[in-house]
């Protein structure tokens, strides 16, 4: 299977590359972590590119592109270290009125039982994907207490018991169908991330100086760096085919291609930005190097749609 982006897609790549460099910019991503942690400007600036209507049909208001698009956006949106609920945002927009505009940002949880719900005392709209259906929830009827310090400081968590019941708004069929595309666009924001870190510790491997060479000339800097982009390739492949799985059934089953894409990012996404830590050395560990901020990103992305456990389970279920 060719998986070579087309004229088309390898421009939509570098419109949203420009599009984060230009507006979500390391330097300001920053920025949010003592604050809002997501500008609403900004926010509805992705909306007007398209971002959460691009599988949308144009009479529904949206771009009428399809999910392996959508897989070459959310990467960017993943290797600019984007915040906010991206994802849920997305599934949300031909549903909930303002999510495809950007004047609603909306939350997503799995089961009715949550532990942690991000970005709650943001969100306009709180989606419960449920065995049974899709429920919608007011984020306000929610009590909750917001951690001190989460893991990721570009992704707020609040602690909270049993949630209201909601009103339904899908069936187990659309339940279904958001747990293979949120697995797929979470893979996607992986692989981002992945690229972003292996793209950080290349540069620094270029420009630190060590015994009168640059570090990337060592051995062992430079099997690390091989083997990141060797991740990233293999990662870009299964999000590729799951993207294209989503548009054509024909290609593979949607929820076995999405749970090869997760399993693939969780590992590309983690390892990939541990060996940046490790590329940059002592400093590495440090808040003022980038490297931190894209594996703690990677280890929250991975608890979303579905644990490496729980896609293994299903590839076996499937196989089996």
């Amino acid at each position: 299977m060719d998986f070579e982006l087309s004229a088309d897609q390898e421009a939509l790549q570098e419109g949203v590359r420009s599009l984060c460099q230009g507006r979500f910019p390391i330097e300001f991503v920053r920025t949010l972590i003592d604050g809002a942690q997501i500008d609403r400007g900004r926010w509805r600036e992705l909306a007007e590119t398209g971002v959460f209507s691009l599988a949308l049909s144009e009479a529904e208001g949206g771009v009428g592109l399809g999910y392996a698009d959508a897989v070459v956006v959310f990467e960017q949106l993943g290797r600019a270290l984007v915040p906010g609920p991206l994802v849920a945002t997305f599934l949300a927009a031909g549903l909930v009125d303002g999510a495809a505009s950007g004047d609603a940002i909306v939350g997503l949880v799995e089961g009715r039982n949550p532990t942690y719900v991000e970005f709650l005392g943001l969100l306009d709209v709180l989606l419960v994907l449920d065995e049974d259906g899709v429920y919608r929830v007011d984020p306000k009827s929610v009590a909750g207490t917001r951690a001190p310090k989460p893991l990721d400081p570009l992704t707020p968590v609040w602690k909270v018991g049993e949630l209201p019941r909601g009103d339904k708004v899908g069936d187990a069929a659309l339940a279904s169908r958001w747990r293979a595309i949120g697995a797929t666009l979470t893979a996607a924001l992986q692989l981002g991330i992945a690229q972003g870190a292996s793209e950080l510790a290349t540069e620094y491997a270029k420009g630190r100086f060590q015994f009168g060479k640059p570090i990337g000339q060592f051995q062992a800097v430079k099997h690390m760096c091989a083997d990141m982009v060797t991740r990233n390739e293999v990662c870009r492949a299964a999000v590729y085919w799951a993207g294209c799985a989503l548009d054509d059934a024909e290609v593979g089953d949607p929820a076995r291609a999405a749970s090869v894409a997760r399993i693939q990012a969780n590992h590309a996404s983690s390892d990939n930005s541990k060996d940046c830590v490790q590329v940059h050395g002592g400093m590495g560990y440090t808040w003022e190097v980038d490297a931190h901020l894209f594996l703690k990103r990677a280890w929250v992305l991975s608890q979303q749609f579905g644990s490496d456990h729980e896609h293994a389970e299903s590839l076996a279920a499937i196989v089996g």
